[in-house]
């Protein structure tokens, strides 16, 4: 995918004899370091973690340090209360 590239100060840790894959995993409750502990669980160590979404608000196109200010229709779906 085309994203930003890292920060200087945390570079991705590039292993030569393990492959690499892209994993889109889709959650609706996430607990701590959760993502980490299931890919390393398979055998796959997570890289790089990327958040697309948070509920229904798609964050996917934000550049880094970006604000956004919500409207009261996306507090409201982030609070799942009904207008």
């Amino acid at each position: 995918p085309d994203l930003p590239p890292r920060p200087p100060h945390a570079p991705i840790r590039f292993r030569k004899n393990i492959p690499t894959a892209w994993v889109s995993i889709t959650m609706t409750e996430g607990k701590n370091r959760q993502v980490r502990k299931m890919t390393a669980a398979v055998g796959i160590p997570t890289l790089r973690l990327i958040r697309s979404k948070i509920e229904a608000i798609n964050i996917k196109d934000y550049q880094p340090g970006e604000l956004k200010e919500l409207s009261q229709k996306e507090i409201f779906k982030l609070l799942h209360l009904q207008i």
